[in-house]
């Protein structure tokens, strides 16, 4: 139910100065409109806390200044409003494919909104990301997206979903599949096998990761405040071993080689997962009811020292 914290490490690359950038952690990717630029911030911050290289962050101009803070900011996307008379969102999408090449996972989602162009545009980018292989996270408006349009992922075992328990039971409704009672321990698997097995992170009490091989629980406990952006936090922080998990396939540093693809994409749920709670139980104890999705940010670097750090390799 449970991976080895030591399984886990393996996945993480060493600090070595024989490494250049974008091949420990490489690039994390965001899809976000001007409405929740606090979305996308606290997704890619997240990443680049834990150690992802790069991130960028692909947006609407209305929101790139505010975005622009240590990230890669491309203000390619548009809004229906947005468009000019002459644009339709097939003039956004070379953009965005040429940024595909350069990265390693996909993050869609927070801050996305549920416009018709902006979630158009999503679904084509994702379309283009399956050819690639490479993996991704959908979250928040992603998954709305997925809702509606159940295809965008179904079959793609590189995709992981993470809804929260309202968006979980309006993906069984919209699939068909009875909407589970909260002792249901197979709802996840239900929702999973139901997509042709993709991963499923179901958050609530117990966050519970599902792919085709795989479940584990985390119940680690968390933080008593709920608060708005801890689900960002949290796709950053997937992307950002999901990340490590490609350098790792592709053998970017010396290491046995003991963990199965398959493992993989479980395994950097589970740790992300992991990461999040042990940082909202971090900020709770300094800030209590004044605790923001900020404050955890400040915690991911302490947090993962005490749990997953080794000795540098310099």
């Amino acid at each position: 139910m449970r991976p080895s914290l030591e399984k886990i490490r393996q996945l993480i690359p060493p600090l070595s100065q024989a490494l250049h950038k974008g091949q420990a952690g490489s690039y994390a990717w965001s899809v976000r409109t001007r409405v929740y630029t606090g979305a996308p911030f606290f997704s890619a911050m997240s990443s680049m806390k834990l150690g992802a290289d790069l991130a960028h962050v692909v947006c609407d101009p209305g929101a790139a200044i505010a975005i622009k803070v240590n990230l890669i900011v491309h203000p390619y996307m548009r809004t229906t409003s947005g468009l000019r008379r002459d644009e339709s969102d097939q003039d956004v999408m070379p953009h965005i494919v040429s940024l595909l090449e350069r990265l390693h996972v996909l993050v869609v989602g927070p801050g996305l909104s549920r416009d018709e162009t902006m979630q158009c545009v999503a679904r084509q980018t994702v379309a283009e990301a399956r050819k690639r292989n490479i993996p991704v996270v959908l979250d928040a408006d992603a998954i709305y997206m997925v809702q509606h349009h159940p295809d965008t992922v179904r079959g793609y075992r590189k995709a992981v979903l993470t809804p929260n328990v309202n968006e979980f039971k309006r993906l069984c409704e919209a699939l068909d599949i009875p909407v589970p009672k909260p002792q249901d321990k197979d709802a996840a698997g239900q929702l999973s096998r139901a997509l042709g097995g993709v991963t499923v992170v179901q958050k609530g009490s117990v966050d519970v990761v599902v792919s085709p091989d795989t479940t584990y629980t985390c119940d680690v406990t968390g933080s008593p405040r709920r608060v708005g952006g801890q689900g960002d936090v949290l796709s950053g922080l997937i992307a950002a071993f999901l990340a490590w998990g490609q350098a790792y396939q592709k053998k970017i540093w010396e290491h046995d080689g003991t963990i199965a693809e398959k493992e993989i994409i479980p395994l950097a749920c589970y740790a992300a997962c992991l990461m999040t709670r042990e940082c909202a139980q971090e900020a709770f104890k300094q800030h209590r009811r004044a605790m923001l999705a900020s404050d955890m940010l400040a915690h991911i670097g302490g947090v993962f020292d005490r749990l997953f750090s080794e000795p540098p390799h310099l």
